[in-house]
């Protein structure tokens, strides 16, 4: 779909409201096209105009897409409910993709932020104190790797 190609590349170029236009005139041609429906709500989100990308992003985890790209729907689904303030939302839709995509750690460090934002201060630390022990490529944090990920669910513990 040349239409399509032509709005991602407007939006690498950061001409976002043009990529915006033209997916939004993509999504009434192609209603139940997916990957049409994903950008859309991606182009939204990069326009920070959140709450416009909700119902695409919706749609399109609905209708199916391929996993690199319903990957990206569930992160930029759920990043959106907590920028929204819908934090339950957000930790509902997050966990459902981190289900199907385990090792995401992207999707990971979203989840942490929402539960921080829930108050659950610990799981979030636990979260990204372990991500990070396990892929900082700075040598002070590898030389302490074992004991970052050892404290990483015990921050609250005192011996």
């Amino acid at each position: 779909m040349k239409k399509l190609e032509i709005a991602v590349e407007l939006r690498k170029e950061g001409k976002l409201k043009e990529s915006n236009e033209i997916l939004i005139s993509l999504v009434k041609e192609y209603p139940n096209d997916p990957i049409v429906n994903y950008q859309c709500a991606w182009s939204f989100d990069v326009l920070g105009l959140e709450a416009n990308a909700v119902p695409y992003y919706e749609k399109a985890i609905l209708i199916g897409l391929p996993d690199k790209e319903l990957q990206g729907a569930f992160l930029g689904l759920g990043s959106t409910y907590r920028t929204l303030g819908q934090y339950e939302k957000s930790k509902e839709v997050l966990e459902q993709g981190l289900v199907k995509f385990t090792e995401n750690r992207a999707m990971k460090v979203f989840y942490a932020m929402t539960l921080y934002n829930l108050n659950e201060y610990s799981k979030a630390m636990e979260i990204l104190l372990y991500n990070l022990a396990q892929t900082s490529s700075d040598e002070n944090i590898q030389n302490y790797r074992k004991a970052i990920e050892f404290y990483s669910d015990k921050l609250n513990e005192v011996w």
